[in-house]
């Protein structure tokens, strides 16, 4: 049994031969996926490439066959709040925040999910640590007491991230985090991003290839339900499949892979 793991101990992401399908439809068609610990991965490709519905398979709302084995422990089988528990969070292209109570409020209720009815009965004093670290991380201490509707778009994006990590996941997986987001919002969610990933792995599902060349370690392209390319930004916009798939031919010699690949990601 292979199991990545590293960087004091992280766990990392192994999927073998994953496949959904859905009424005679493939959508996943034999994945092989490796996310090393502490990675900030981008999974790109065009629409129905695959990406939502492999992450929907690894965390358990789609059945799949094949492996995805997260710490060595295989997930597929298990209910979405089994794995959920062993350290799996992810997010969706729409927040979903209790928009009528506090930035706080939200943090709490999330950080409640791992304690007993016992604990939660009890009258709180404080802020609990692993709430104060979150809204210090994502950057919402200043506004711990407004309520959650009140939020500007990307604000509630960084709150939902926020709801993820009091539960001490250890995988992050983010569906189009920076979405509607502004220029400025993007860049605190790619910074965001970077500093989470010092102590967890993130995976990334994006159709902004601006924000994924500025802030991908690591970047695994889809296309038709298989992995096509992967590599590092460069690696990944100088392969000619990636070309020829999103440009419908092979690149030519004198055709440098930069241009070629500024296309192919504006159709992404």
């Amino acid at each position: 049994m292979s199991e990545l793991s590293d960087r004091a101990g992280l766990p990392g992401l192994e999927i073998r031969q994953l496949r959904v399908s859905f009424d005679g439809f493939t959508a996943v068609d034999g994945v092989d996926l490796d996310v090393r610990p502490g990675d900030l991965r981008f999974l790109i490709g065009p629409n129905g490439a695959g990406k939502t519905t492999l992450v929907d398979a690894v965390t358990g709302l789609v059945k799949a066959d094949g492996s995805v084995r997260f710490g060595g422990a295989e997930l597929l089988g298990r209910s979405v709040h089994r794995i959920a528990r062993s350290g799996i969070g992810r997010t969706f292209q729409t927040a979903t925040v209790f928009e009528e109570l506090t930035v706080l409020q939200n943090l709490d209720i999330a950080a409640g999910a791992g304690r007993s009815v016992l604990t939660m009965l009890r009258r709180r004093t404080g802020v609990p640590e692993s709430v104060a670290r979150a809204l210090e991380t994502v950057g919402l201490t200043e506004l711990a007491d407004s309520p959650a509707g009140t939020l500007a778009h990307g604000q509630k994006q960084w709150l939902e991230i926020g709801m993820l990590l009091v539960q001490d996941v250890r995988l992050l997986l983010l569906d189009e985090p920076v979405a509607g987001m502004s220029h400025d919002e993007r860049q605190s969610t790619g910074e965001l991003l970077e500093r989470i990933s010092e102590e967890r792995t993130v995976v990334v599902i994006e159709h902004d290839m601006d924000f994924m060349r500025s802030f991908a370690r690591s970047v695994s392209v889809l296309h038709a339900g298989r992995v096509l390319s992967e590599g590092t930004v460069a690696d990944v916009q100088a392969d000619p499949k990636v070309q020829e798939v999103y440009l419908g031919h092979a690149p030519q010699e004198s055709t440098t892979a930069e241009p070629a690949a500024g296309v192919a990601v504006q159709e992404a």
